[in-house]
């Protein structure tokens, strides 16, 4: 038996049996370059060896020069395999550098293969038998290629390459792989150049191995990458330990899970989040179908977040119903984050999704119990202001009565004055205006209706409830103000609660004015515009002022300072402040007194 055939043969077929495993890993898993990178050093090493077995049983010179020519085609394989896996599996290494080690190497072929019998070799002037393993092998004798320098420079680049990735990693805290990878490819890259000039530069006679210390670097390279796997496989058991218990904590919570892939335009739904949107296990699902699903009135909403999401919004929370094929309607609230690629392009969205069906009755039936609670406010507020009321609607109904004996009297007249009976009519008729002004604003704060959100101006807002409360102030002898600024956008809000809410806050300042007896009896009602899509509100009294202390309990259920009131005014105005979107909050003047002031939306058109 040839040991030396049988050495270099089991070297070539280890490496080949390596490549033929860790190279199907890169084909099913593009992104896999380590083992790419892996398999091409191994049969590289298998090629380098079998052109060293054909170099050590050459019987000529020009045999030999042939082996040893074709032999630097894998040798370029090595090289640039060593450099791929450094940077793809240290991600560190400077890529100007192994570019550089790669170009120079393959201009190496150039000289290798047009000047002198090799690139090692100008000439070869015979054989000599080595003796090794208990038979001979052929050694070269000839003359140094001078060109035989720029392998030596590459070598030496690929040691720096080398040196400096593992460096990096190093710092990175990978010292196992810097020392392990690292070390095995600068001793390779040391130990093959420093044999290779001994040989063809005459020093010693022995016959080239450079596949054995290759061999060297493929044990150290799939050790790594065994490691690496056995890593990865411990990272799969504990995902999947990971996704067992994602999974029981949205089944306790009631969630359900889904991702969609924006390139892909492709929709992954748990079990769980199917059945919120009313699909089967086995029912095709996209987002087409899914929008389907969504009430026609939500799907904008649900465009929308996607198409904001779908622009650098990291985070998206929305909430939408959805019409089952059972008839039901649910609401479900989502909410996830946006994952993005490297050019900011969102890739894919991940989300959980709620029933929150029961909580959006229960807000609508709470909102019902507001607006009750705000209805008999208003006819508490109207039974409060009825006596001043009843007055001002006396006044032109008794002008009114007047009026029609006088006109009556004009008409028993043989030649009646038509130019005074005209003047008296005018008189019923703006008298009569009067009265039904006064009875439809009552009528309108004691119907009983949904809130209905629209544009309203201020201006007429708060003439309105001037005009309301202005019988009222004068028995109680308060003047009321109105500081209004000029150029006021409209405002978002249901005329009837606003007018309860304004109501309350002045009749307040009035009971505040009449306990602190002051001589200064005045409310001013003020509006100014509070940045640019809201409009602030202020009712300011003379009264004794709140204190300190109380004035967020004001805001309480049930808190009252009066012998006969129940607690509920500020409590309900507040409730209806912030149906609208805004906000009320009290504060003492430094002149004494209190303020009120709330906010209100301004629509979205009204420019800032």
């Amino acid at each position: 038996m040839s040991w030396v055939t049988f050495l270099w043969a089991m070297v070539s077929a280890a490496c080949l049996t390596l490549a033929a495993v860790h190279l199907p890993v890169w084909l099913k898993d593009r992104s896999a370059w380590p083992s790419f990178f892996f398999a091409m050093l191994c049969v590289s090493t298998a090629g380098l060896a079998l052109g060293e077995l054909q170099m050590m049983y050459a019987q000529t010179p020009d045999a030999y020069a042939a082996a040893l020519r074709l032999a630097h085609v894998p040798v370029l394989g090595l090289y640039v395999a060593a450099i791929g896996f450094v940077r793809s599996y240290f991600g560190t290494g400077r890529p100007w550098l192994g570019w550089l080690v790669i170009g120079l190497r393959t201009a190496t072929l150039l000289p290798n293969f047009f000047t002198g019998q090799s690139l090692n070799l100008a000439t070869i002037s015979h054989l000599e038998a080595f003796p090794l393993l208990g038979e001979n092998v052929s050694v070269a004798i000839g003359t140094p290629n001078p060109w035989m320098v720029l392998a030596h420079l590459s070598a030496s680049l690929m040691v720096l390459f080398v040196l400096d990735a593992s460096i990096g990693a190093w710092r990175r805290g990978d010292r196992r792989t810097s020392l392990t990878v690292g070390g095995g490819f600068v001793f390779f890259a040391l130990a093959g150049t420093v044999q290779s000039m001994l040989v063809f530069w005459g020093v010693i006679r022995m016959p080239i191995s450079v596949s054995l210390l290759s061999l060297l670097l493929v044990i150290a390279m799939g050790y790594e990458l065994s490691r690496h796997v056995l890593h990865t496989a411990s990272l799969v058991r504990e995902l999947r330990e990971s996704q067992e218990r994602m999974a029981l904590a949205t089944e306790a919570a009631s969630l359900g899970i889904w991702m969609f892939d924006f390139s892909r335009r492709t929709f992954w739904a748990s079990a769980r989040m199917r059945g919120l949107l009313g699909f089967s296990q086995t029912e095709p699902w996209d987002l087409d179908r899914v929008l389907q699903r969504v009430d026609e009135e939500d799907r904008a909403v649900v465009r929308q977040a996607l198409a904001e999401t779908s622009q650098g919004v990291p985070s998206y929370h929305f909430e939408f119903r959805v019409h089952a094929p059972d008839g039901r309607t649910r609401w479900i609230a989502a909410q996830g984050q946006i994952e993005f690629d490297d050019r900011g392009h969102a890739r894919r969205a991940r989300g959980a999704c709620a029933d929150v069906t029961d909580r959006k009755e229960a807000e609508h039936q709470l909102m019902q119990l507001r607006l009750e609670l705000a209805h008999a406010g208003r006819v508490s507020a109207m039974g409060h202001l009825a006596s001043s009321l009843a007055h001002e609607i006396n006044q032109p109904l008794g002008a009114i009565l007047r009026n029609t004996e006088a006109a009556l009297l004009l008409l028993q007249a043989q030649q009646p004055d038509l130019e005074e009976i005209r003047a008296i009519l005018a008189d019923i008729l703006g008298d009569d205006q009067r009265a039904g002004t006064v009875i439809d604003r009552m009528r309108a704060m004691l119907r009983h209706s949904a809130m209905a959100i629209e544009p309203l101006a201020v201006d007429d807002l708060l003439s309105d409830v001037a005009a309301l409360v202005r019988p009222d102030a004068a028995a109680r002898h308060v003047r009321v103000v109105l500081d209004i600024a000029d150029d006021l956008p409209p405002v978002l809000g249901d005329s009837v609660h606003l007018q309860q809410v304004l109501l309350n806050l002045i009749s307040n300042g009035m009971d505040s004015i009449d306990e602190a007896g002051r001589k200064v009896r005045q409310i001013v009602v003020s509006a100014i515009r509070a940045g640019a899509r809201k409009v602030e509100i202020a009712v300011s009294d003379s009264g004794g002022g709140i204190p300190q202390d109380c004035l967020e309990e004001v805001f309480g259920s049930f808190y009252t300072t009066k012998p006969s009131g129940l607690g509920m005014g500020l409590s309900i105005s507040r409730s209806l402040v912030e149906a609208h979107g805004g906000r009320l909050w009290a504060e003492n003047r430094s002149e004494g007194g209190a303020r009120l002031r709330f906010t209100l939306r301004v629509p979205s058109e009204n420019p800032a």
